[in-house]
């Protein structure tokens, strides 16, 4: 058996880095994914820098693993996936905020559960909301300077005062954790409505008025998300939540 692929049908031949010092990761997963599919696989185990670099010219690539099946060079991970009409995720580019979102409503009717509120009740959306706040602003605080940087492509008032960009994240995280709590709602509810008016602003002007394609900093500054209904939704809940809480309190039922 070689890698120029003469491989009988059912069977694929992979070659990926198995070092003392580095497992590739895309390789494990790659025979996996053959092994998934039903193909037996022969596996080449790559052991030294040096052989890498030998397999990489003889076969005029730049990566490894690669992966062979019926005498074709399918490639690596990413290009395997692609062969077996594997999608990326299981939202695409919006898994994040699915899974942040799913996770935020599962926090909160767990939370509904053990406080004896039950899981049909107004305070666990209002967890839900708050927690949801929470987890985006730790997605944030990941990494500041990075969310500031995609934050002051579309935020109008970041782009007139650019320390807001830095301070968006602690005050989301910190509204949410206070109505989480339930606590100095006359603090909490005025940042979330304060935010959320200008966020909403802000994308609605750079997507539907100024058409441009931009990625959405919800998510924290390395996200995939495209600016426009996630990120709309997130500054529209932040006010709705704000309104609310507010009318708590002046209704005198907080």
């Amino acid at each position: 058996m070689t890698a120029s692929g003469k491989d009988k049908a059912g069977r694929a031949a992979l070659y990926r880095m198995v070092m003392p010092d580095h497992l590739c990761p895309y390789g494990l997963k790659s025979k996996e994914l053959l092994e998934r599919e039903g193909y037996e696989v022969e596996d080449h185990h790559l052991r030294t820098r040096e052989e890498v670099e030998t397999f990489m010219q003889r076969h005029e690539v730049e990566t490894t693993p690669q992966s062979f099946i019926e005498g074709e060079r399918i490639g690596g991970h990413d290009a395997l996936r692609a062969h077996f009409g594997k999608a990326r995720g299981f939202a695409g580019a919006y898994q994040p905020v699915v899974a942040l979102f799913t996770v935020a409503a599962l926090m909160a009717l767990a939370v509904g559960f053990v406080s004896g509120r039950g899981i049909f009740s107004v305070r666990v959306i209002e967890w839900f909301v708050a927690i949801a706040m929470v987890l985006l602003g730790l997605q944030k605080l990941k990494d500041v300077e990075s969310f500031s940087t995609m934050f002051l492509n579309y935020d109008l008032l970041a782009r007139r005062y650019v320390p807001y960009s830095y301070v968006y994240p602690f005050a989301e995280t910190g509204a949410g954790v206070l109505m989480i709590a339930g606590v100095l709602t006359l603090v909490s509810a005025p940042v979330a409505l304060f935010i959320g008016l200008v966020g909403a602003a802000s994308v609605f002007k750079a997507v539907y008025i100024d058409r441009r394609e931009l990625k959405c900093a919800c998510v924290g500054g390395d996200s995939e998300v495209p600016l426009g209904f996630v990120s709309l939704t997130e500054n529209l809940m932040m006010t709705g939540m704000g309104i609310w809480m507010l009318a708590k309190v002046w209704g005198g039922a907080a």
